[in-house]
């Protein structure tokens, strides 16, 4: 990481965001974070003590939003780089112009005001889903034509959007590097945005799950402090205008169930679904939520995504970046583990 830097981080109350601030923090450097109105603390289980990011005298705390060009100019005064890691993540907005101004409109506002600042280097966080699905038996990578015009979700349009800008903009000379996460998990806060910390828990506890198409589809998992060390490397040696895929395994759903019995040593219930059953669920969901404004559990959209694969490699985030992922029991084990101690914090 370049030394004497001072670093604006947007997003940094969300999962990925607290972990990167901590790391800066750890590293010695200086982080101005965008956050709203509440201060992002430590989730339970974690034991900063010392090393609390947001008790550090090297973090700033801004008030503001992406969709602010003010307060990002506020923000970004003074900092030589940028990671950009605020976006509209969720299974549902009330107002689904909500994707388009967060995910869309933000990072255009963001990377607008890095060029007026003149700031050394961004680095953007996209997804991977930006790619599309993969055919099965098949491993997509950063060059893989998208192999579907169709988006599953307003969140999947809204960040390939967002891409194609970020994109552009590189090539008319911001320099701006892309990261590509597949789904993180890890020790974090249990928010939707760690959905997949929550499932570990939760079938943990003994909520039995169902696999939708029996579980057989595949994706990719990527442990959180990957991803985290993936931003800084990229940050340090990533090329503007290109896209690193930050992953871990590629399974299917059923074996990272089978990951998680291996590492509590337990044995749980799964119960398998075909047909178009989680589709109707899913649109009665969300209908529910469109007329009496109640969150949905989950959407048609997102029924399709996990009836898709996803398998990715991150073989040039490897070679170009020094990115190294880490084996998916492992970093199960790593999150299991901090469930653990969370859950005698919060007894």
């Amino acid at each position: 990481m370049p030394p004497q830097s001072k670093y604006f981080v947007t997003g940094a109350a969300g999962f990925v965001g607290t972990r990167l601030v901590q790391a800066l923090i750890e590293r010695g450097h200086s982080v101005r974070a965008l956050i709203h109105r509440t201060t992002p603390s430590a989730p339970p289980g974690f034991a900063w003590g010392e090393n609390d990011p947001f008790a550090s005298d090297r973090l700033e705390l801004v008030q503001g939003d992406v969709t602010d060009r003010e307060s990002l100019r506020r923000g970004m005064d003074g900092c030589t780089h940028v990671f950009h890691v605020a976006a509209y993540a969720k299974n549902w907005a009330a107002d689904p112009n909500v994707f388009t101004v967060q995910n869309v409109e933000g990072t255009r506002n963001v990377l607008a005001v890095a060029r007026e600042i003149g700031v050394q280097r961004a680095v953007w966080t996209s997804t991977v889903v930006t790619f599309g699905p993969t055919r099965p038996g098949e491993v997509g990578d950063e060059d893989m034509p998208r192999i579907t015009e169709r988006y599953f979700t307003e969140y999947e349009a809204t960040k390939a959007a967002a891409e194609r800008e970020v994109m552009a903009l590189a090539a008319e000379g911001v320099p701006a590097v892309i990261v590509n996460p597949t789904r993180v998990y890890g020790p974090g806060h249990l928010t939707e945005g760690n959905a997949l910390s929550r499932l570990i828990d939760d079938y943990d506890r003994g909520h039995v799950p169902m696999l939708l198409n029996r579980g057989v589809n595949v994706g990719n998992y990527v442990l959180v402090d990957d991803v985290v060390e993936g931003h800084l490397l990229a940050m340090a040696r990533g090329r503007p205008g290109e896209r690193y895929i930050l992953g871990g395994e590629n399974v299917s759903l059923r074996e990272f169930f089978r990951t998680i019995d291996r590492v509590s040593g337990k044995r749980h219930i799964q119960v398998p679904i075909l047909g178009v059953s989680p589709l109707v669920f899913a649109w009665l969901q969300k209908k529910r939520a469109e007329w009496f404004g109640i969150y949905p559990r989950i959407t048609p959209g997102w029924v399709r995504t996990f009836l898709a694969d996803w398998a990715y490699r991150s073989d040039k985030a490897q070679r170009e970046l020094g990115y190294v992922p880490t084996p998916l029991e492992q970093g199960i084990r790593i999150t299991y583990e901090w469930l653990l101690r969370a859950r005698k914090e919060l007894a």
